[in-house]
């Protein structure tokens, strides 16, 4: 019986300390994996390996970028990618406004560059070629919302909006990774999907506002620490700091 509850108090004790490692796990490079492993008689061992964790502050807003990128086609095909003044003025002489025209038509294209940190390119995000499908869809998501106006309530009756909210804007980014079946509020956020620093993606939420980082980049409504002061939905600098918010993340990433 002793036995017993001495088992009984360990492994409360394990459980605790897998909480409060769950609490904290992703601050400044300090997020680790247990991962199970084989020994060589075939019982079962633990090994401690480090998680790739996109930053989530940065000492400079600048997101200059001048490394390859590439765009994947509609049918899946990777293809270098030409920016649409690029194109403009390469097809000046057959008509350039035509090209500009076929370019908008065809909508937001699907950015990719290599790595794992996600790149500012003619104003939109460019995937990590690295990253999960699931994250490069939210970044494809996120782009579609940039030039739409700042609309309060917007994106939270339905998906689709002439305009968003902050947390209208981080609702739709999710969900076009399906990650989300119906949009929250910022108050929402403060309890969704996992506590603290995400790998990939993290959200930062309190009752009055709401944003969220993808691989480097901020995805806001805001203008703080943006030195474009552009508003509305859109890619922006990440923040020297993000006091005052709840911190989560999806699930998995």
């Amino acid at each position: 019986m002793w036995l017993r509850a001495c088992s009984a108090i360990i492994c409360s004790l394990a459980i605790t300390a897998a909480g409060a490692s769950d609490a904290f796990a992703g601050g400044a490079g300090g997020a680790v994996a247990v991962e199970p492993t084989s020994s060589a008689g075939g019982s079962s061992t633990t090994k401690t390996a480090p998680l790739h964790a996109s930053p989530v502050t940065a000492k400079t807003p600048n997101v200059a970028y001048k490394g390859p990128v590439y765009e994947k086609t509609a049918t899946g095909q990777i293809v270098p990618y030409t920016s649409p003044a690029a194109a403009t003025a390469a097809g000046s002489a057959v008509g350039g406004a035509a090209v500009a025209a076929t370019a908008e038509a065809e909508g937001k294209p699907e950015l990719l560059v290599p790595g794992t940190l996600a790149r500012y390119v003619d104003g939109l995000a460019a995937a990590p070629e690295s990253a999960p499908a699931a994250v490069q869809e939210i970044i494809w998501a996120g782009n579609q919302l940039i030039g739409l106006p700042y609309i309060y309530g917007g994106g939270h009756a339905s998906f689709v909006s002439p305009g968003y909210d902050c947390s209208g804007t981080v609702s739709f980014a999710l969900h076009g990774a399906n990650l989300l079946v119906s949009p929250e509020d910022s108050s929402e956020f403060e309890v969704w999907g996992s506590h603290g620093v995400g790998r990939w993606v993290t959200i930062f939420s309190n009752p009055g506002h709401a944003y969220m980082t993808v691989a480097g980049l901020r995805l806001d409504t805001s203008a703080a620490d943006d030195p474009t002061n552009e508003q509305g939905p859109r890619w922006r600098p990440l923040r020297p700091a993000n006091g005052g918010f709840v911190v989560r993340h999806p699930t998995g990433l």
